[in-house]
């Protein structure tokens, strides 16, 4: 009896070791299998929505839409609607297509814009202050992508995003580290931004706290309810431009408004 026991314990031991291996092998993580379709972002919430979004009857590209708006709401430095980036789709059949939407410079930009007389980049304007901001591709890009290859409406991607900005979701650990730690540098130099992140005592959420964006949600509420127009003219395009002008920047309502997202075609190759 004791004997068997022994080598039970030693197998069980074993097992353990074997899972703990391939926990450090995953970087903690074990991987996710699915049938039908799968979404992964920085945000579990945000997964959530484009999951939700295909198991209502939406395709890959709706539910990167409403993954992206929800992002900008629940994880702002992994996805927000006043950056830009790109989107590839490979469909069921091999075909291929891209969408660049990075930001591109206002037109009042000029080469040694960032240089001092003497050659060097200035305060490190190229990469820090409002400068270094490019006119954004986000909602011109995604609105384009939905437009070509979407199934569901547009205001149906949009409203999950709405809803987590309006009435709140509960702050999460990683979210409280980011904010503690990298944010809480630039706070002091951009109040606005600090404003719109903290308590209206200056303290940063405590994880499980709801943080509510009304801003945000208004912001995107018009997005939802006029596409890209809702972002790059009329009232949103309005600040915008006023607080570049006020502040320094470059950006204007021509740059916005002038603003496309481009289709291209991927390079193809094998290996």
């Amino acid at each position: 009896m004791k004997k068997n026991y022994l080598k039970f314990v030693a197998v069980l031991s074993l097992l353990v070791f074997l899972f703990l291996q391939s926990l450090y092998a995953t970087g903690g993580k074990l991987p996710a299998y699915a049938k039908h379709g799968m979404v992964t972002s920085s945000s579990i919430i945000a997964s959530e929505v484009g999951r939700d979004v295909l198991k209502s009857g939406g395709n890959a590209v709706d539910a990167a839409v409403a993954t992206a708006l929800t992002l900008a709401v629940t994880w702002p430095s992994a996805g927000n609607i006043g950056g830009g980036g790109f989107m590839i789709y490979y469909s069921h059949d091999g075909k291929a297509t891209a969408f660049d939407f990075r930001e591109k410079a206002p037109l009042a930009a000029f080469e040694k814009m960032y240089l001092t007389p003497d050659g060097k980049i200035r305060n490190n304007s190229n990469h820090d202050g409002i400068l270094a901001v490019g006119v954004p591709g986000t909602v011109a890009g995604l609105y384009l992508a939905h437009q070509k290859l979407g199934r569901k409406p547009w205001k149906e991607l949009v409203a999950p995003a709405i809803k987590l900005a309006g009435k709140g979701f509960p702050y999460t650990w990683a979210l409280h580290r980011a904010v503690t730690s990298y944010y809480a540098k630039i706070f002091k130099k951009y109040p606005s931004t600090a404003k719109k992140m903290l308590k209206k005592s200056g303290q940063v959420y405590e994880p499980g706290e709801i943080w509510r964006q009304p801003d945000l949600a208004k912001t995107l509420k018009r997005i939802q309810k006029y596409g890209r127009d809702g972002f790059y003219k009329g009232e949103t395009a309005r600040k915008l431009a006023d607080f570049m002008k006020k502040n320094g920047g470059l950006i204007t309502g021509e740059d916005l408004a002038k603003y496309q997202a481009v289709e291209r075609k991927p390079v193809h190759g094998t290996y």
